[in-house]
């Protein structure tokens, strides 16, 4: 290979500016803070969430506990707080094993995992309606790293 020449170097430098205006910025998805028991639940559940998630490829996200996909993203969090709107009788729907706690959001909606030992969230934007069905590309990876302690009923 050729030595590069003072000639090469400038457009090399502009292929390479040209390639990063390309790609998007990483998505700041709120970062949750798990202790440290949610976290070993965390790491390797995050491991093996999809890399397309209905087709929408993995973008980088500002948090080790978060993942995006797609614009607008689909963002998940895991080790997140229990939603405050979240009670005992809360309304849960079941898709593929993991049970699910919904709430309406601005474009969107949020879906939280429950009756685990992580809570993991799942933000939808309306753009991908029906929000729910993207939710069946997490079950695998929730049902093998976080067992269900109490289902949804």
């Amino acid at each position: 290979m050729p030595p590069l020449t003072r000639r090469a170097v400038p457009g090399a430098l502009a292929a390479l500016v040209l390639l990063s205006a390309c790609t998007p910025a990483a998505v700041d998805v709120t970062a949750p803070s798990p202790d440290s028991a949610t976290a070993a639940i965390c790491g390797p559940l995050l491991a093996e969430v999809p890399r397309t998630v209905t087709d929408l490829p993995q973008r980088t996200t500002t948090s080790e506990w978060t993942r995006a996909w797609g614009d607008p993203p689909v963002a998940l969090a895991c080790g997140v707080a229990k939603p405050a709107a979240m009670q005992q009788d809360s309304q849960c729907f079941e898709v593929n094993g993991v049970g699910w706690f919904a709430e309406p959001a601005t474009g969107g909606y949020v879906f939280t995992t429950l009756g685990r030992a992580a809570y993991v969230q799942v933000n939808v934007p309306a753009q991908y309606s029906p929000e729910a069905n993207v939710l069946t590309e997490f079950s695998a990876a929730i049902n093998a790293h976080d067992p269900v302690q109490q289902p949804c009923v």
